[in-house]
């Protein structure tokens, strides 16, 4: 929870992959409280009493969002939905702003990878943001599975990476009010 915190003002794309880590992880406890406690809370290194229990609580409420929001075999919490919204919107706000042309530079150049994804995700499309996401998600997995990656695709998720690290870092000046009001460092 602390650790979601930070990440969240500092790199909401790693947030963002890391939350969807910590569903999975829940559904892998089978939203039981008490494996988590053993399996995560109580091998976390240095924390007091005081933070096991704060963490216990955020590890509850995510159960208890993910069971209210049905999403407890498969998607994401509404939370995190809304982070992918949130960006997507930056992302259509930034192409359509010619002082931005380097972001739309960097979007068209990963493109081509999107539209390959999206065409494999057969009816399961998503735009353009959550296809960047699900692909690093998915190659996250594969990486902790100790699954090959091809070279092509560790080829592919660097562009996705480099370009969602540009999104975030609008994101982060958007979320502290320097990204539109500040002129001469837009880029």
């Amino acid at each position: 929870m602390i650790t979601a915190s930070v990440k969240k003002r500092e790199n909401i794309a790693e947030y963002l992959l890391y939350m969807w880590q910590i569903e999975d992880l829940i559904r892998a406890n089978d939203l039981d409280i008490d494996k988590i406690q053993s399996s995560i809370i109580d091998r976390y290194p240095g924390l007091s009493p005081q933070q096991k229990k704060e963490m216990r609580e955020w590890y509850e409420s995510l159960i208890d969002m993910m069971r209210r929001e049905n999403v407890v075999e498969s998607g994401h919490l509404q939370l995190n939905r809304n982070v992918i919204i949130a960006l997507d919107d930056l992302h259509r706000q930034l192409l359509r702003n010619p002082k931005f042309a380097a972001y739309s530079a960097q979007f068209y150049h990963t493109l081509p990878i999107i539209v390959e994804l999206r065409a494999k995700a057969g009816e399961n499309k998503a735009d353009e943001i959550e296809t960047c996401f699900n692909a690093l998600y998915g190659i996250l997995m594969l990486r902790l599975q100790g699954k090959k990656i091809s070279e092509e695709t560790t080829a592919a998720a660097a562009q996705i990476s480099k370009f969602l690290a540009l999104l975030s870092h609008y994101y982060k000046k958007d979320y502290n009010n320097e990204l539109f009001n500040d002129s001469s460092e837009n880029q």
